[in-house]
């Protein structure tokens, strides 16, 4: 199914979240000279205009990243600055998907593989990327890609997944790609993006990757509203295998602040939990 169209969602809570996880692992895997590899298994467009007809028509970014007031988060200051690259004056009309945000961060010699299945998000994310010899871009599934890919060359790496879930199975093949990927790959870190449409399918997500051989597991979640049984996102959440040591702690203390932030209606929740230890 390729129904799915990010740019009605872009800057909602659940891209914050997902883009900010983003941005610590790219920052903390640039504090050191040794090159690495980042892989974007479903990249989308790449950068995405609020103002448009798509982002208008439901205003998710109004409860997300409008929420944010700059000088409220200082810790997130390189989160922010990925985002003013494409917005010229102080006000926010363009916001970046994590293909724009990693180049933000990549350094000449990093090397990107960015993967997207969408005939049209795909033609756009190649207009919007720059690309060059070491950012490659390419139309096709992205799981596929990564296991062949996997390991690469520099032995340093970032994963992001972040499929739309648009039918069930993706949950189940998620965990199954993801394993075969560390396999291959156990030093890379991994993070998982995951939406709370069914709490079913994320505990038994959770069953599964605390009954595989993977270490070092941590999850973030970020919620709107508690679980329902009616149809909608009432909260995502990010599944970080092989974090930065730096990154939970750094999260425990954000988390509260996000979710005092977004809470219209008193009813905003995190997760910060170990889902399986070193």
């Amino acid at each position: 199914m390729l129904s799915y169209r990010h740019s009605f969602h872009a800057g909602n809570f659940a891209d914050v979240l997902k883009h900010i996880v983003q941005v610590e692992i790219l920052d903390y895997l640039g504090q050191k000279d040794k090159v690495f590899d980042y892989i974007d298994t479903h990249s989308g467009a790449g950068l995405f205009n609020l103002k448009s007809e798509h982002a208008t028509k439901l205003g998710e970014y109004l409860n997300g990243i409008a929420k944010l007031n700059e000088s409220d988060f200082p810790e997130l200051r390189e989160y922010f600055r990925a985002i003013k690259v494409h917005n010229d004056n102080k006000q926010l009309q363009f916001y970046p998907g994590s293909p724009l945000i990693a180049q933000h961060f990549l350094r000449n010699e990093d090397k990107a593989w960015l993967y997207e299945l969408h005939p049209t998000d795909f033609e756009l994310l190649s207009e919007n990327v720059r690309q060059t010899r070491r950012v490659r871009v390419k139309q096709g599934d992205g799981f596929e890609g990564l296991l062949s890919v996997v390991p690469p060359i520099s032995r340093r790496g970032f994963v992001l997944i972040d499929p739309p879930y648009e039918i069930k199975s993706d949950y189940d093949k998620v965990f199954k790609v993801v394993a075969k990927a560390h396999k291959k790959f156990p030093t890379g870190t991994y993070a998982i993006w995951y939406p709370v449409v069914d709490r079913h399918r994320i505990e038994k997500l959770e069953k599964s990757f605390q009954n595989s051989a993977i270490k070092d597991i941590v999850r973030f979640e970020l919620g709107l509203s508690a679980d329902t049984t009616e149809r909608g996102m009432t909260s995502s959440g990010m599944i970080v295998i092989n974090p930065p040591w730096t990154l939970k702690a750094k999260m425990e203390k954000l988390l509260p602040k996000l979710v005092q932030a977004i809470d219209e209606n008193r009813s905003a929740f995190y997760k910060c939990d170990t889902w399986v230890p070193e």
